[in-house]
């Protein structure tokens, strides 16, 4: 095996690590986003800066925030790894997490639901041979309950005070980058993370936690806008369709309203994997537009999911408005001037791909954006739509 074989088998391998341990993460958040959405809406209708400020409804807020959403994670988490039985045990034990920290335990509930459910399933291989009949319920029962109780009084006692501390030091990081005007430099790793279909993992296993526990703090949290602006994905794909390859303008239109309107950023990223280099155009789109929802103090309430503009403006607190459209504004006006000047505004508009060979492409085959050689007629037919 060649040495080039063997680094494209492990970048291959490391990046599928990845997208797995991405796919778990936003495994646990994605089926609870209703319920999350459920608290922004409250947070942002009802406590005393919120639009309509009513002090006994928002009784609701903190307790939802506190114990609902990291149990029903930890829930989720726990069911992802071993069925109902690893559920139950996951939430269990994470009731000694909640407890144990002074502030929102969703990341404390992200370790602790999977770590308990997978000692269940070890120790229900271990009692397997134990049970005689009749006594499967009793012994079903009673091992998981006490395991739930040891591991509630770990998580108590251990992984509670020090996902806080890692919780409290991930804020401190966030308020160093906000205060210096630096965050907009985390689009250099977002925007190439999204596109490789890591959006969900970037935005509901690492981002979601910090804003929310941010948001039960401040009221609202810039975070939320770190991976979900349309505007960067707007950008790319109106420079697509005005000066990408002439046989792939007529699908542009139908993604930029699923994208921008339904909330679908996947439908974006096929053009960008076509030309690789407009990921600098969803970077400086993804970047500028953080640098102004810094300037003009904008922020969400809640993830918005999906994250159209319709979600943007439903999670925007009062009186944000504004700021928010113009965070979007600007990072697809900047997007777009820089995605069109990469694509040359329009020069050469027919070939399909980057070719960083072009001199040795002339001499050879033609290829295609995914499935290597093609022939010029199949190559002259207008190709499906990316996302569809």
């Amino acid at each position: 095996m060649s040495m080039t074989e063997m680094g494209q088998r492990q970048g291959s391998g490391w990046r599928q690590t990845v997208q797995t341990v991405g796919s778990h993460l936003a495994g646990m958040i994605m089926p609870n986003i209703g319920a999350i959405i459920a608290w922004g809406l409250l947070t942002a209708l009802f406590i005393p800066t919120g639009w309509w400020p009513d002090k006994d409804l928002a009784v609701m807020v903190d307790p939802m925030l506190k114990y609902l959403i990291p149990l029903l994670v930890a829930y989720t988490g726990g069911r992802m790894v071993h069925g109902q039985r690893g559920a139950v045990v996951g939430a269990a034990a994470t009731i000694g997490v909640i407890v144990g920290a002074d502030i929102p335990m969703i990341l404390g509930a992200m370790v602790m639901g999977p770590l308990a459910a997978y000692g269940q399933k070890k120790l229900d291989e271990l009692t397997e041979h134990l049970k005689r009949p009749g006594f499967e319920m009793l012994i079903d029962n009673f091992s998981l309950g006490i395991l739930g109780a040891v591991l509630a009084i770990a998580g108590y006692r251990g992984v509670g005070p020090v996902v806080s501390a890692a919780s409290t030091a991930a804020g401190h990081g966030v308020d160093f980058l906000v205060d210096r005007s630096l965050l907009p430099l985390v689009s250099l790793f977002v925007e190439p993370g999204k596109v490789l279909f890591l959006n969900n993992a970037i935005n509901h296993g690492v981002i979601t936690p910090l804003a929310t526990t941010e948001v039960s703090e401040a009221g609202k949290s810039i975070l939320f806008m770190v991976e979900t602006n349309p505007g960067p994905g707007l950008g790319v794909l109106i420079a697509f369709m005005l000066f990408g390859p002439r046989s792939m303008r007529p699908s542009v239109p139908g993604a930029v309203v699923i994208h921008f309107l339904g909330g679908i950023h996947e439908i974006y990223f096929p053009y960008i994997l076509m030309k690789p280099k407009l990921i600098v155009g969803a970077i400086a789109g993804g970047a500028s537009g953080l640098l102004t929802a810094i300037a003009v103090g904008a922020g969400l309430v809640a993830t918005p999911a999906p994250g159209s503009i319709v979600a943007y403006l439903a999670v925007t607190p009062r009186g944000g408005h504004l700021g928010v459209l113009a965070a979007v504004l600007v990072a697809t006006l900047v997007s777009f001037a820089v995605s069109s000047v990469l694509l040359g505004f329009g020069h050469g508009s027919n070939d399909l791909v980057d070719d960083p060979d072009a001199d040795s492409a002339a001499s050879g085959p033609a290829t295609g954006p995914a499935s290597g050689p093609v022939s010029a007629g199949s190559a002259s037919r207008r190709p499906t739509t990316p996302g569809a």
